[in-house]
């Protein structure tokens, strides 16, 4: 006989349902260091070439590649997919009415032309 298991749908952000406190924050910078690991990894660039394009050192880079994120703000990140010849655009329009919360959403395009869009709520 099996046990029912027990579960929590996620509301699609991880640090939400951690109760960690700006989640929303977690989640765009999650996914702006994954475009850049992305854009790393697709150059075959070692940690001390990106540090290089970055303009920082390989220490930061490792911790970046890690998933480290608390010494990076947003604008350091957009700045680093910059240095990477990546646009970022924002983009900032009215909540439907539908939707009880505002978001925060990174959408990402690899070259493959896939988009990944990450949405949280403010």
């Amino acid at each position: 006989m099996s046990a029912m298991r027990e579960h929590t749908a996620s509301s699609g952000n991880v640090f939400q349902d951690l109760g960690l406190p700006q989640s929303d924050e977690l989640l765009a910078k999650a996914a702006l260091a994954n475009q850049i690991a992305s854009i790393v990894s697709h150059r075959h660039l070692t940690q001390a070439e990106t540090a290089r394009v970055l303009g920082t050192g390989q220490p930061k880079v490792s911790e970046l590649l890690a998933g480290k994120l608390d010494g990076f703000s947003i604008e350091r990140l957009i700045r680093f997919l910059n240095a990477l010849d990546r646009d970022v655009q924002i983009l900032v329009s009215p909540k439907p009415r539908s939707r009880e919360n505002a978001t925060l959403k990174v959408t990402g395009r690899s070259r493959s032309a896939r988009f990944t869009d990450i949405a949280c709520s403010t």
